[in-house]
């Protein structure tokens, strides 16, 4: 079963290519904070360019823009890469969007290759690659950093 802290139907609508093979939840459900903030390694408070209880990097515009995401990961020493390739002394992020290229979920690579990601305000999870989360609800990978 497809145990994500929804319905399995919803589950597999949201993330039509995640299978029970390819991902390891790693926290129970938590609505403190986002999968942004967890790319950024915070669990205290969501980030999103949106206003209180939102946290943005001052530095970044307050857009829903794969440049302004870009810009606030670079706060953090990202810089853009040209794929999710592990490399070694490098953590990379992926950034994922819908079609109209509007951000929808950000994911961390892990020491040891596989990714991390927060589902909404639902679980954490590791997962083998970035497009076990494509399709669905987060579209498609567009920039690593």
């Amino acid at each position: 079963m497809l145990d994500l802290g929804q319905s399995e139907d919803q589950s597999r609508q949201d993330w039509p290519l995640l299978s029970e093979v390819h991902f390891t939840r790693t926290s129970p459900v938590d609505s403190r904070y986002n999968c942004v903030a967890w790319a950024a390694a915070v669990t205290t408070r969501p980030w999103w360019p949106w206003t209180v209880p939102y946290y943005w990097p001052p530095e970044a515009p307050k857009e829903e823009t794969v440049a302004a995401f870009g810009i606030a990961y670079q706060t953090l020493n990202y810089a853009v890469c040209e794929d999710g390739e592990q490399e070694e002394g490098f953590e990379k992020i992926v950034i994922y969007t819908d079609a109209g290229q509007v951000p929808t979920h950000v994911a961390r690579q892990l020491e040891d290759g596989r990714w991390t990601s927060k589902l909404g305000d639902l679980k954490d999870i590791e997962h083998q690659s970035p497009q076990d989360l494509a399709g669905g609800i987060y579209g498609s990978p567009v920039l690593f950093m």
